[in-house]
């Protein structure tokens, strides 16, 4: 497949792009961070900006030629509106005008349950409640929203849990698998998942999914 990537350059989106690359994608890495590098000749760098209009992106997601898209952007709490909710948004858009049936985003613990939030991250929760749901109500395409808890520099396990009780921690190395594991698991279309750490394999924790 040819993927765009769009948060290329941060800890979830640079490992996403070199794991889908390893995976035989054609892998567009989006990131307004042109000194960015990777490791794979599957790998293109473009510089990509949210920022941008929503007929800007329409035309470049259009030169692409996309079959997936993943938003795994943030702005670590720094433009949350321009980037972590609208930006998002934006995206969804212009991947729904230019055709792109597979859209896969990655958002926080249950981001669409502000009943679960507790006040720490509440400005965040609500930029990521606003994309989510902007995603599931006004859009047609096959999404994905993964919601983990809190991110961790451990190295992954390959074991998850799908909806657990708790915010408990996520791996990166997990999250990214997990990413690129519901690619093409059509059983994770128009699905909200929450994940974390967890005892079964990543592979046995998307099978079950109905």
């Amino acid at each position: 497949m040819r993927i765009l990537v769009v948060g290329a350059s941060g800890r979830v989106g640079h490992l996403l792009v070199e794991k889908l690359a390893a995976e035989g994608h054609e892998v567009i890495a989006g990131t307004r961070h042109l000194d960015e590098t990777f490791t794979s000749k599957r790998v293109v760098l473009a510089k990509l900006d949210v920022l941008i209009d929503e007929e800007q992106l329409v035309n470049e997601l259009l030169d692409l030629k996309l079959d997936a898209v993943y938003f795994v952007a943030g702005s670590k709490g720094k433009n949350l509106l321009q980037v972590d909710a609208f930006g998002a948004v934006k995206l969804e858009n212009a991947a729904e005008k230019a055709g792109i049936d597979r859209f896969i985003m990655l958002s926080s613990w249950q981001a669409t349950n502000p009943k679960a939030w507790g006040e720490e991250l509440r400005d965040y929760n609500i930029a990521k409640f606003f994309a989510d749901n902007w995603l599931i109500d006004h859009t047609t395409r096959n999404y994905t929203i993964l919601q983990p808890g809190a991110l961790t520099e451990t190295p992954g396990s390959g074991k998850i849990a799908f909806d657990p009780d708790s915010p408990a921690q996520n791996s990166i190395e997990n999250v990214v698998d997990v990413l690129v594991g519901i690619l093409n698991a059509k059983n994770t279309y128009g699905k909200v998942l929450s994940m974390s750490d967890g005892e079964n394999t990543i592979e046995t924790e998307i099978a079950k999914l109905v």
